[in-house]
């Protein structure tokens, strides 16, 4: 999925506990200047803090059900900034702007559409996001596309 959306490296692991560990083989053992973290889990959150670097960024934009423990003691000297925020009246003009411009192709990230009138059923999907393999969900006013 990075790879589509304009990642300079992205990789799927399957292997738990390996996620970390692929990162510093790509990166010959530095730290990543940003990182993701766009499934709401705590263990996706943990691999986030444990690739980025000093002064790097963790970009949170993963919708969490659960807690997450932040690594203080790894980030207090080391300027790292955590960003959350979901799409909002503050955010959504620079997304649509971004869309226009070609700059965003949200399409990619949207594999899951459901009916205004089918909102249940959503909730019930993006719930269990990672067995129905869910980034995102659109609504749509009529049937489901």
């Amino acid at each position: 999925m990075g790879n589509t959306l304009d990642a300079t490296q992205a990789e799927f692991v399957r292997i738990p506990g390996h996620a970390v560990h692929r990162v510093m083989e790509l990166t010959e053992g530095a730290d990543v200047n940003v990182a993701i973290e766009a499934v709401g889990v705590p263990a996706t959150f943990d691999i986030c803090q444990a690739i980025v670097g000093a002064r790097g960024r963790i970009a949170n934009v993963g919708v969490h059900g659960k807690p997450v423990e932040l690594h203080m003691e790894k980030f207090w000297h080391a300027s790292v900034s955590l960003t959350t925020r979901p799409a909002d009246t503050i955010t959504l003009p620079t997304l649509l702007n971004m869309v226009q411009l070609g700059k965003l192709r949200p399409h990619k990230l949207v594999i899951h559409r459901f009916a205004i009138s089918h909102i249940l059923a959503a909730y019930d999907t993006f719930r269990n996001a990672a067995k129905e393999s869910v980034l995102k969900v659109i609504f749509t006013s009529g049937e489901a596309a």
